[in-house]
């Protein structure tokens, strides 16, 4: 009897011993085994070299259309601002081209006659290259070339011969200039000192030292010009030319 206990109290053990053994595989949330993966396989979650690799091609994708958008942007801005520089250029050409006369203008305006070798004044008096004690003081006529600067829209031409003016000094010392045009039909009137008048060998016309005309082919006696008074030994010249073949002194 007392040797059958010890075997009730073995077959205990074992038992017991198996139940132990068995309870680990009984629970399949228990973790039992190789850390981070069964660690993953009771939460359910993916491997992380099982990522989702659509998300970042998407990505990729997002960004890369960004900088083709951006690039296509700062390619329209350079394109329009070439385009702007370039069509200004003529336009800026066009409007110097057109403003230069007026510049030219008023710098000839600012300093008449300063570097050019002609003095003339606002009234349009020329000042001639001659003196009044350079004249013959008998009456005799002396014959003088005006000059002046001639500027059209675009260019200046600096002392042109513009025609040519009879001068007399009286015994006052007054001088009187006449047109060396011929009122009658534009000729040159010259000084016949054999007579002692003023002639148009074209038509014969005949004037007086005084320019009255002297005979009746004339329309009309010698173009007086004006002479600016109180300049001294100076002579100055208001030149103009007046129409041809009628009696009145009509200026051109």
């Amino acid at each position: 009897m007392y040797d059958e206990i010890p075997q009730a109290d073995d077959a205990a053990e074992s038992g017991s011993a198996d139940e132990t053994s068995e309870s680990p595989s009984a629970d399949p949330g228990v973790v039992t085994g190789d850390g981070d993966e069964g660690l993953a396989e009771a939460s359910g979650a993916e491997s992380p070299d099982e990522y989702d690799e659509s998300s970042v091609e998407e990505t990729d994708e997002s960004a890369a259309d960004d900088e083709s958008a951006r690039r296509a942007f700062l390619t329209q801005v350079l394109a329009g601002t070439i385009g702007a520089v370039v069509g200004l250029v003529p336009v800026l050409s066009g409007l110097v081209f057109f403003l230069d006369p007026l510049i030219r203008s008023d710098r000839s305006g600012d300093g008449q006659g300063a570097g050019s070798g002609v003095v003339k004044d606002g009234e349009g008096y020329i000042k001639l290259p001659v003196t009044r004690s350079l004249l013959p003081s008998d009456g005799t006529p002396q014959q003088v070339t005006v000059e002046d600067d001639l500027v059209d829209a675009w260019n200046k031409f600096p002392k042109v011969p513009i025609g040519s003016v009879w001068l007399v000094r009286s015994e006052s010392e007054k001088v009187t200039a006449f047109s060396t045009i011929c009122p009658h039909l534009g000729c040159a009137v010259e000084f016949r000192g054999a007579k002692s008048d003023f002639y148009c060998p074209c038509h014969l016309s005949a004037f007086k030292l005084d320019g009255t005309k002297d005979n009746p082919i004339p329309p009309r006696d010698m173009d007086k010009l004006a002479v600016k008074p109180d300049t001294g030994e100076e002579i100055w010249v208001q030149y103009k030319n007046f129409r041809g073949g009628i009696s009145e002194k009509v200026e051109i």
